[in-house]
């Protein structure tokens, strides 16, 4: 079973990904998630996937979302740090970095940092830092995979 961490797991990539991933229980294993201020969806998926830890950007919505759970012994994070701690939580095997612009940066490094696979929809990570990024990739000998339909095509190109 793949243990996957899902970065920006509200936005539209994140909640595509956790589709695909509710319909193969059996494969797939949701143990990180991130978000920046959607706690009501959070919660639901929190309810569905059952996640080891979350990360809300948000500090307010955080405690907030840890006092709901506290019982359940659900880790709850917040701010950069603890979006940055689910990325390369030890867990983790695949992270799906579909965080907004410049945010998705930092988390998706750290992510490759620790030696995980990256699933990668933010564009912009690649355009701010994408030799940084890939030279890390390298040296970590982890696989980038690109999700996002553009540079999808254009890695498809590329390997082609």
């Amino acid at each position: 079973m793949k243990k996957i961490v899902v970065l920006g797991s509200t936005g539209s990539i994140g909640t595509n990904t956790l589709d695909v991933i509710g319909r193969f229980p059996d494969r797939f294993q949701v143990v990180g998630l991130t978000a920046r201020s959607n706690n009501v969806k959070l919660e639901e998926q929190i309810r569905r996937f059952k996640p080891k830890v979350v990360s809300l950007a948000d500090e307010k919505a955080a405690l907030a979302l840890e006092r709901k759970f506290r019982r359940s012994g659900l880790e709850v994070l917040s701010g950069e740090a603890g979006t940055v701690e689910v990325a390369k939580m030890t867990e983790g095997e695949l992270v799906v970095s579909g965080m907004v612009g410049g945010a998705g940066l930092l988390p998706t490094f750290s992510a490759i940092q620790s030696g995980k696979n990256v699933a990668l929809a933010n564009k912009e990570t690649l355009v701010m830092a994408g030799e940084i990024i890939q030279r890390e990739a390298r040296q970590k000998r982890v696989r980038i995979l690109p999700i996002d339909s553009e540079h999808s095509a254009i890695f498809q190109v590329m390997v082609s």
